[in-house]
Formats: C-alpha cells, structure tokens, sequence
C-alpha cells in the first residue's frame, strides 16, 4: 500500500483546516479537530502521531481504546471541524455534526465525507515531559500547564 501517496495535499489540508480524530469505546463515538500532529515512519511502521490535551473528552476514548481513525476533508466541512474543534462531546453528540462511519480494518469509526481516512492501532501514548521542552514554547503553548498526551498509532489502513 502507498501509505504517504498525496501526503503533501493531505498535510496542506490537515494543518490549515484540520481533520477528524475519532476514537469510540463503550458503544460511544467521539470526535475532535486536530491540526497538530505527525504522519511518517517510526520503529519501521507507517504512523500517525497525534496531540490531545489532558482536558479534551477524546483523550478519555483515547485511553480506553486500542484504535482511532484520522479523517481529513479537502475543502468541505468547515463548519463540521469548526463546531468539533469548539464544542465538546461531553456537551454535544458530534454524531449529530457529522455521519460517522464503520472503519474497515480496524474498530473505530471515520467521518463520512472526508478526502483522506487513516485507520490506526494504538502503540504507544504518554505525556509530554515538561523538562524536556525549552522555555518558550512552555510560555506560548503551555501557559495553563496542560502538556499535551501523545497518541502513536500504527496505520494499518489509509484510502
């Protein structure tokens, strides 16, 4: 499989826009936009590397699942990331922002009506260690002290 096929067009898309971080547990399904993040290689696999604050609701699917899904439209769906980038699933069911979909490969869901679908099986999370960042990033990024938790998810499917 072409893993990184269009990646550029995906990643102008993804870091301008945002895309769909989904993660479902429970019967549930949650949603977030997300414009940070990591798509490449690592230990010799095909990864998505994601970022999620400690107060975000996803990060409660996150942790209780072994998968999530990346979706990235190409242009429509604005308004969709702007209402999941705003609004938390604690307080709204996202499944009545956007229609979600049964993954292929593994079980999750995607955004129906995205451009780009990454399928991921968690390999690892863990927190940022705050001692390792310099200062000023600290300051800028980090001024309430809520260091972001990494996601590593080996991509098993992506069209």
């Amino acid at each position: 499989m072409k893993w990184f096929e269009n990646l550029e067009e995906v990643m102008e898309h993804y870091t301008s826009t945002g895309g769909f971080l989904t993660s479902s547990f429970d019967g549930k399904i949650n949603t977030m936009t997300v414009s940070w993040g990591f798509i490449g290689y690592l230990w010799n696999k095909p990864v998505i590397i994601a970022l999620v604050r400690p107060q975000r609701y996803t990060k409660e699917f996150l942790d209780k699942s072994e998968s999530f899904t990346l979706s990235v439209p190409f242009g429509e769906l604005k308004k969709e990331l702007g209402t999941c980038g705003s609004k938390s699933g604690r307080d709204i069911d996202k499944s009545e922002v956007v229609n979600f979909v049964k993954a292929k490969s593994v079980d999750d869901y995607i955004v129906d009506g995205c451009d780009a679908y990454f399928e991921c099986k968690q390999i690892l999370d863990f927190q940022v260690d705050k001692g390792l960042i310099a200062q000023n990033i600290l300051d800028t990024v980090y001024p309430a002290d809520d260091l972001h938790y990494i996601y590593v998810g080996e991509i098993v499917e992506r069209y």
